[in-house]
């Protein structure tokens, strides 16, 4: 059973840093994507960011891409979301995703597990 834990998130004034992690646990396969998605209040769920299991390529959405960055350490099975100069408009509860079949890094329906996901609240 794959499990994916999320950590970091929290209260945040406009202009500071937040990192998110994602241990991962359970898994007894090579996934092909770990991504992060985040769902706002009102609003569907969007992609923020991917990273390529095996080759460490990174995707960011438009919104974040410059201020967000991810990462992966391999030893630890854990994805991490580095958030810089945060604003108001990046509330949302953020969501750790596990792909295991697809390069489709930012559609939502090709992941197959989820964390429980982690609450970002940004003030201005």
């Amino acid at each position: 059973q794959v499990r994916l834990t999320e950590s970091g998130g929290g209260l945040a004034q406009a202009g500071v840093s937040l990192r998110l992690s994602c241990a991962a646990s359970g898994r007894d396969f090579t996934s092909v994507l770990m991504g992060w998605f985040r769902q706002a209040p009102g609003k569907e769920r969007e992609f923020v960011a991917a990273i390529d299991w095996s080759f460490s390529s990174t995707y960011y959405a438009d919104s974040v891409k410059g201020r967000f960055f991810i990462s992966k350490d391999d030893a630890e099975n854990t994805v991490y979301l580095q958030m810089n100069s945060l604003k108001p408009e990046d509330t949302a509860i953020y969501y750790c995703a596990d792909n295991t079949r697809s390069m489709y890094y930012d559609s939502a329906g090709d992941y197959d597990y989820w964390g429980q996901g982690t609450q970002v609240t940004v003030s201005s």
